[in-house]
């Protein structure tokens, strides 16, 4: 596969920073905006939409045709509950329960430059302690990868930060799916971002102007996943135990890296 991803400017950069911003506040709309028993996954996709708009951003997944399937997606996020891992779609009868671990993930797209982020959150104030401690253990792994994705590293340093932490605590970090470059295109081929250590990608050296998502996904059980009959996009733990997904757009710069996602200070 030819190689697409590329270094970006600190003026492309900063572009791709503003696209992070309509999105970290799209996301956070849609987590302030459930109530237990009564929201739908439905309703918190329509407001993802209505927040990007107010920014002048898009969604990058809606109208998106993988090359898995002959569906296109028709939705402006993923949701992904319980034991969905990635790529849940959201529906409009589907209402989020008391407990219950959410994840919340979205590609904005804002004067041609992408970002792409998930945070995930509990339903409620009923927190059960396996929710708490995946939803946990998920973010700080993500950070802890962050922080490894300085210029002169390579892709292993921030794989291995991710895989040791989760599995020192006992839980599974997915292989089936990556990180991966971003910039003009949602997906930026060539630029693999794994959350395990062992792939091709170890090699990668990271460089400054590089832009990409650190995104793990983890489960509590073991590592394996599986679609759901009939059902194209979402992805579940294959032994159906709980799973949680953090994830943020980095650069590299000769400050170290900087989250592009977040919202502004």
């Amino acid at each position: 596969m030819a190689q697409k991803w590329t270094l970006k400017t600190p003026g492309e950069i900063e572009a791709m920073r503003a696209t992070g911003i309509a999105l970290a506040a799209a996301l956070r709309s849609m987590r302030d905006a459930i109530v237990p028993g009564k929201t739908t996954t439905g309703e918190l996709d329509e407001i993802a939409g209505e927040v990007l708009k107010r920014y002048g951003a898009k969604s990058a997944l809606f109208g998106y045709k993988p090359p898995w399937t002959e569906d296109v997606y028709l939705h402006n996020s993923c949701i992904s509950v319980g034991d969905e891992v990635i790529h849940g779609i959201p529906h409009k009868k589907r209402r989020l329960r008391e407990g219950e671990l959410v994840s919340l993930d979205m590609t904005a797209q804002l004067d041609g430059w992408c970002a792409d982020s998930t945070i995930s959150t509990i339903v409620g104030k009923k927190v059960l302690p396996k929710a708490k401690r995946i939803n946990q253990v998920t973010r700080e792994a993500m950070y802890l990868g962050i922080e490894k994705a300085v210029a002169g590293n390579t892709m292993r340093d921030v794989s291995w930060a991710i895989q040791n932490h989760v599995e020192k605590n006992g839980m599974s970090v997915v292989r089936e799916l990556v990180g991966h470059g971003i910039g003009r295109e949602p997906h930026e081929d060539g630029l693999d971002v794994p959350c395990f250590v062992g792939s091709e990608a170890d090699k990668t050296v990271i460089q400054l102007g590089m832009t990409f998502c650190v995104e793990p996904m983890v489960i509590f059980g073991k590592s394996d996943v599986a679609h759901i009959d009939e059902d194209p996009w979402t992805i579940v733990s294959a032994d159906r135990s709980i799973a949680c997904h953090w994830e943020h757009t980095i650069a590299v710069t000769e400050n170290g890296p900087v989250i592009l996602t977040l919202p502004p200070k």
